[in-house]
């Protein structure tokens, strides 16, 4: 890893990037947990379902509000307070008694990491400077992403063999360390000045509840061709409200949501490969997770090491891919991600049952190694040459798509696993949708690529090679206790 930041930049970046570790242990965890916490508790099948799909409900349901909240209250006050939220209901949670106390908890929980997580990328976005600086801190926050994912999968197992309700006690004394950490570190910023027309409430109404009617109607999908009428009705209700959401933007005087921020054809393009991207990931991770443990009889921590190896990405994307990124741009970059997983997932469509881990090790190493070539580039693209006052609506959409696309992912899988029948032929068509989906991505990655040979790079998406280098040039860093500059505190510049 490089050490260009000096001791206090480097402090910073941990902290924030604990946040999105912090959410990435947390969930998954918990996906381990989830068969323990059903037999204890007596819960039926709808509701621990619940207990999983709550959390992306909240949490998709509000990250693009939280993103805006962010950049219009202020992003330390948002990143702490609901960090603060965070703790207090994963606490609640590991206290439940009764299934609707632990599906509460968990939607809270993930409205939380709704508002939290946003402010957590945007402080990054703004504290550091664009460039190879900020493109080196993104990469090491998408490495951490992967890392408390993969980390999680077996931590989570060794804590169920304590008991389940530590898989909700763990997070609690992370957040602590996290939140006594961030108090001192996080720089403090100038206080957001007010919109001339006041806060866009009937665009917050509309935009959450818009959100929360899509996510609930990708949740539903998982239940394939049953209940299919209301699934519909849920998402013509969501569609319906998210033009209501449009209709009212382009009438405020002071918007929720630029509207002009949606045409940016790099944005656009980022956050659709990444809702593809994440989806095919988290989808893949969970047909892979039910052929190892339900066809084949692995435990859940036998499962949590095998799928360890795609972890990798945790290494890689903060030392190997910015070295790419300077040399190839990110869209290039992006592209091999997209591509490498296609060969990935496409090495997996054969699976048998009673394949070995060697045969499998080909798809989980080069899953990891695809993960990390393409989600840190799409976090740069997706934020890159974004005005400073709407990093937290451009991070809010990033995290909007990726929350989708992992609902989407796992609904998708689990409705033709089901409509199949189950059993290997059902997997096998499952794998489908995870390679399809990356192929989209692929096709939607290739038209940015295109883009740049015929009219050249632009500014911000590709480094020349000699910025491979630069990446690791000494920065310092504005101290939190030092009075804000002209920029905003904490800015962390080239000396």
């Amino acid at each position: 890893m490089s050490t260009s930041f000096p001791a206090r930049a480097w402090a910073l970046l941990l902290v924030l990037c604990g946040t999105i570790f912090l959410e990435g242990i947390d969930v998954a965890m918990l996906a381990v947990a989830v068969p323990s916490i059903r037999s204890d508790l007596g819960l039926s099948t709808g509701t621990a379902a619940w207990v999983m799909s709550a959390y992306v409900l909240g949490y998709a349901g509000f990250t693009l509000l939280g993103g805006r909240a962010a950049d219009l209250l202020g992003r330390r006050r948002m990143f702490l307070g609901w960090l603060v939220v965070f703790l207090l209901f994963s606490g609640l949670g590991g206290f439940a008694q009764e299934g609707w106390m632990l599906v509460t908890a968990r939607f809270v929980t993930g409205v939380a990491a709704a508002f939290m997580t946003p402010a957590a990328l945007s402080i990054i976005t703004t504290s550091y400077a664009e460039g190879p600086q900020r493109n080196q801190a993104l990469l090491v926050f998408a490495g951490t992403a992967a890392g408390g994912f993969s980390l999680g999968l077996v931590i989570g197992g060794l804590l169920t063999q304590l008991g389940w309700r530590w898989v909700f006690f763990a997070p609690v004394l992370l957040a602590a360390a996290i939140l006594l950490a961030a108090v001192r570190l996080v720089p403090k910023e100038p206080r957001p000045q007010r919109a001339t027309g006041g806060f866009d409430l009937a665009g917050a109404l509309t935009a959450a509840g818009a959100m929360l009617l899509l996510a609930f109607a990708i949740v539903r999908l998982e239940h394939g061709l049953d209940g299919w009428p209301l699934t519909a009705l849920v998402a013509a209700a969501g569609a319906v409200l998210a033009g209501v959401f449009v209709a009212v933007e382009r009438r405020v005087a002071s918007p929720l949501v630029r509207l002009g921020l949606l045409r940016k054809a790099s944005t656009v393009r980022a956050d659709l490969g990444a809702l593809l991207f994440v989806g095919s990931f988290f989808g893949f991770q969970f047909v892979a997770t039910l052929y190892l443990q339900e066809l084949r009889g692995w435990s859940s921590l036998e499962t949590a090491f095998a799928l360890m190896v795609m972890g990798i990405d945790a290494i890689l994307a903060p030392t190997l891919t910015p070295r790419l990124v300077a040399r190839f741009g990110n869209a290039r970059v992006i592209l091999g991600g997209f591509v490498l997983a296609v060969v990935s997932y496409a090495l997996f469509l054969p699976v048998g049952p009673d394949w070995s881990y060697a045969a499998m090790f080909p798809t989980l190493l080069l899953t990891g190694l695809a993960f990390s070539l393409a989600y840190g580039p799409l976090t740069i693209a997706a934020t890159d040459g974004v005005a400073e006052e709407e990093q937290g609506l451009a991070s809010g959409l990033l995290t909007t798509a990726t929350q989708f696309g992992s609902a989407v992912g796992i609904s998708l899988v689990t409705a033709v696993y089901g409509i199949v029948g189950g059993g290997l032929d059902g997997f096998r068509a499952a794998l489908v949708v995870p390679l399809v989906m990356v192929a989209l991505g692929a096709a939607v990655t290739a038209t940015g690529v295109r883009r740049k040979a015929r009219g050249g790079e632009t500014p911000g998406e590709s480094l020349p090679a000699a910025s491979a280098t630069s990446v690791t040039s000494a920065v310092s860093v504005t101290s939190a206790a030092s009075a804000p500059s002209s920029d905003g505190a904490g800015k962390v510049t080239v000396s």
